[in-house]
């Protein structure tokens, strides 16, 4: 891949770092409300690259531009791992462990109705800390870079979604691609169903074993692998979906994951159109999508850009755009951030089950951070 322009000394406006490729943009420029308005302007040659972010709820402003300048290598990131650290307290955390246990008890009951027109529901909790100084968004960066097996990492500046979101970064480190093209090539790797894992290397296998087998975490994923295949189909060809899951791991969970790859047309959709198209998936909303996120905002309120999506598209359709989990949004000061992480639930899910797999997720943005004494768990 060529570098565009050569990258400035200044702090990143957006950066994409994957095993395979490493993408960094500098400057907020030409600013996109919507993914309709960005494609078209790359349809139109207005603009050669977007990058930036959509919300988990689609109808809210995206945080999309055209880029000042953009390096795009075949390259992990280079991470430099701040030396000092700020020291993290917790600020709140909402809903609290028993909130949050009612909730997922409430949703199962509403799942257990067959005249509810719920299958699935992603319920997620929140957990807000504060430093005793500021953080660089690219040193919070650096740091879940540089704690990631394989170098996973993102940054987008959420200026372009308006005044409220002035100053404020996505920073994260997603295991889930929601689609990348590259000339005709597609492909989207959903994560649905997951498991905790374990220090010992015995009950570690044991965990991922037992993921793999279970029925409840399989009936979870099929949601996704369904809706996902079903929206590719109707957009591609040779789309090839395997039967069975498999292991996906990160430090903290095992997850049941499933490559789908298709082929795009000469005048197909850009990796940009075929990201809006997707939005929200059942791994990050539920199905069917409208009563899902309906339950989502009442249980909830606004998850802002936490479980969106965020990457890039050049004017030929390319790009890659990843799940927006494992996250936090870090406000203008650099102080104080806002984590999320939340679980799959359907009709054979437990409470308390979903709430260990909620903490295991947190572990990705906070553990890297030392914020250890979490109210992550019940007595």
């Amino acid at each position: 891949m060529i570098a565009i322009s050569a990258i400035s000394a200044s702090e990143p406006a957006f950066v994409l770092a994957r095993p395979h490729r490493t993408v960094i943009a500098h400057g907020v420029g030409r600013v996109f409300s919507t993914a309709a308005d960005a494609a078209a302007a790359l349809r139109a040659g207005e603009v050669s690259h977007v990058v930036g972010a959509l919300p988990f709820a689609p109808g809210a402003p995206a945080a999309l531009f055209a880029p000042e300048s953009i390096s795009i290598t075949a390259a992990p990131y280079p991470a430099s791992v701040p030396n000092v650290l700020p020291d993290f307290e917790i600020d709140a955390a909402f809903p609290s462990p028993e909130a949050h246990m009612r909730n997922v008890a409430a949703a199962i009951r509403l799942l257990a109705d067959p005249a509810h027109p719920l299958s699935k529901v992603v319920l997620a909790r929140a957990i807000r800390a504060r430093a005793d100084r500021a953080i660089t968004p690219a040193e919070l960066l650096d740091l879940l870079v540089s704690t990631d097996p394989v170098g996973n990492g993102f940054l987008v500046d959420l200026t372009a979604a308006g005044v409220a979101y002035r100053g404020r970064h996505l920073v994260g480190s997603s295991p889930e691609v929601l689609i990348e093209r590259i000339g005709d090539t597609v492909l989207s790797h959903p994560l649905a169903g997951s498991a905790r894992r374990a220090g010992d290397p015995d009950a570690d296998r044991l965990a991922a074993d037992t993921l793999l087998a279970s029925s409840k975490d399989r009936h979870e994923h099929r949601y996704v692998v369904d809706q996902v295949g079903g929206v590719l189909r109707d957009r591609c060809t040779a789309v090839h979906t395997p039967e069975t899951p498999e292991l996906t791991g990160t430090p903290e969970m095992w997850h049941l994951g499933t490559p789908i790859t298709a082929t795009v047309p000469a005048d197909g959709p850009s990796a940009l159109e075929l990201a809006a198209a997707l939005h929200p998936t059942p791994a990050i909303c539920g199905t069917p999508t409208e009563p899902a996120a309906r339950l989502i905002a009442e249980l909830e309120g606004d998850r802002g850009f936490y479980a969106g999506t965020l990457g890039w598209c050049d004017a030929a359709g390319d790009g890659e755009w990843m799940v927006s989990i494992r996250c936090a949004e870090l406000a203008a000061d650099g102080r104080s951030l806002l984590a999320h992480a939340g679980g799959g639930i359907v009709a054979e899910s437990d409470p308390a089950a979903e709430l260990a797999e909620t903490t295991g997720k947190f572990g990705r943005i906070l553990g890297p951070l030392g914020i250890a004494d979490l109210p992550l768990s019940v007595a």
